[in-house]
């Protein structure tokens, strides 16, 4: 299984990216696919889930700026961030994770987001 993300990159505050994680193999219909971020000294965080249900979740500091999506079709899941902070400076790194059985947790290698001006 691998995970490739995309989209990063050097954007002044306010501005938008997006990001892409393609799934390769076949667990992509039953994941939680996600996106969390590492800033600087900090511990990694959850931004974003999305089932493939379609049901959503969001961390406080991004809901109303970042929207996760799925392409269940195309095995990727984006998300668009808009209005982005400083503090929205991270590495930000896909997940595919199951809890149920056959249980799973697996990482994409990151991408790198910078906001500033």
């Amino acid at each position: 299984v691998q995970l490739q993300a995309s989209g990063g990159g050097l954007v002044q505050p306010g501005g938008s990216l997006r990001l892409s994680c393609l799934a390769s193999g076949s667990i992509f219909s039953r994941s939680i696919m996600g996106w969390y971020r590492q800033a600087p000294g900090k511990q990694r965080e959850l931004v974003a889930t999305a089932t493939s249900g379609g049901s959503t979740n969001y961390a406080e500091s991004v809901k109303g700026r970042f929207t996760i999506s799925r392409d269940n079709a195309g095995n990727t899941v984006y998300l668009q961030m808009n209005s982005l902070k400083p503090e929205d400076t991270a590495v930000y790194y896909c997940n595919a994770k199951r809890y149920l059985t056959p249980r799973y947790d697996y990482w994409g290698q990151g991408t790198q987001v910078t906001v500033s001006s």
